[in-house]
């Protein structure tokens, strides 16, 4: 869990609103390959559920909150988003669900590979076997 980490982002404070960015490698850990992000989430809803075995990714509560879930295998952590100046990195072969959203969250996810269905690990059971040899 230790390579999981909430990374705060530069603030450019303004009277007529605040800015914040990344840019690659200067405020994460990897080339931005791929970004998407979710919204419009029904009450109740739960997004992710997986672990990738080698895709990284930076997520941004742009807009309202949500909660990340992550388990190494051994421990399960919960990290509360809900500010758009800082974003959770987390590792590869991390197993990760995202739940709690607020009405018209937003939520922004960068990743350092484009879409690979191949890479994802969608059953918890074969994650443990997996993550535990």
């Amino acid at each position: 869990m230790n390579s999981i980490r909430i990374i705060d982002l530069p603030q450019v404070l303004d009277k007529r609103g605040n800015l914040s960015f990344f840019e690659n490698c200067d405020q994460i850990p990897f080339e931005i390959k791929r970004t998407y992000w979710i919204y419009d989430v029904p009450g109740g809803e739960t997004r992710g559920s997986h672990a990738f075995k080698e895709q990284q990714e930076f997520i941004v509560a742009l807009s309202g909150s949500f909660d990340i879930c992550i388990h190494d295998g051994n421990k399960e952590c919960r990290y509360a988003m809900n500010r758009s100046y800082y974003g959770l990195y987390i590792p590869r072969m991390m197993w990760r669900k995202i739940d709690n959203f607020s009405t018209n969250s937003l939520a922004l996810i960068v990743s350092d590979r484009q879409f690979d269905d191949t890479d994802y690990i969608r059953d918890f059971e074969e994650f443990l076997k997996i993550k535990l040899k």
